[in-house]
């Protein structure tokens, strides 16, 4: 397994839910941080603030991604991982769901990935053992609930990401790894009432998924973790 000793990992949306769990998470195990937020503000600080530090991200806004990755260049000097967590559900059905719902599900959930992926490439391959954990969704692995399908259709396009990042990076040492969760108890979920058969995982399950991909070393490659929250006979 590889040591977070030294390694540094941008977080997106970290001021909650599973980013701020991850952060905790990482920040307690060692690793530097670099943490994006729409409202950077709002992120809690970590105990060990020497190792940290936060910058403004948004998804939906092309140059932020850019500006963060230079500015934890700027820092650190080095980028050994990038946690892409940020995203939004706005269900986006086959009979109702306008328009811009559906493009900013895939503005926060695929495109501002892989912008933000795209100017940290250099960096990652720089490192030699870059890690890219893309926080999907078991949506982004089958279309269960009509009722989401802009939501799930966002998610597959994520998972393709994942799978873009991994191809293009091997030679350089690069492994990317796409978290699945079913519900997961944050503020996406708040208002989800949780079916008899199902449970919400907590976000700092998630948070040790994620510290467990970023610590494998390159001969250990696994694209995809799935964590249910009910039993489905596929998975």
């Amino acid at each position: 397994m590889l040591s977070p000793e030294g390694r540094v990992i941008l977080v997106s949306g970290a001021n909650r839910g599973i980013g701020l769990a991850t952060a905790k998470h990482l920040g307690s195990l060692g690793y530097e941080l670099s943490l994006g937020a729409r409202q950077p503000g709002n992120i809690p600080q970590m105990e060990n603030r020497k190792n940290h530090m936060t910058h403004h991200w948004d998804a939906e806004i092309h140059g932020t991604s850019a500006a963060w990755v230079e500015a934890t260049i700027e820092r650190f000097g080095r980028i050994d991982g990038v946690v892409l967590n940020a995203g939004v559900e706005l269900g986006g059905s086959l009979e109702s769901g306008t328009e811009e719902e559906i493009d900013r599900m895939f503005a926060i959930n695929f495109k501002g990935p892989l912008w933000l992926v795209r100017a940290a490439l250099p960096y990652l391959r720089s490192s030699g053992k870059g890690r890219v954990i893309n926080v999907t969704s078991l949506a982004g692995k089958r279309m269960r609930k009509h009722e989401i399908l802009g939501y799930s259709a966002s998610k597959h396009a994520a998972m393709a990401l994942t799978h873009a990042i991994r191809q293009l990076g091997w030679d350089d040492g690069i492994r990317a790894t796409s978290i699945c969760p079913g519900l997961v108890e944050t503020r996406m979920t708040e208002n989800t009432a949780t079916p008899s058969d199902q449970f919400k995982l907590e976000p700092e399950t998630i948070a040790e998924t994620i510290s467990y991909a970023l610590a494998l070393p390159n001969s250990a490659v696994v694209a995809e973790i799935l964590l249910n929250s009910r039993y489905e006979p596929m998975f």
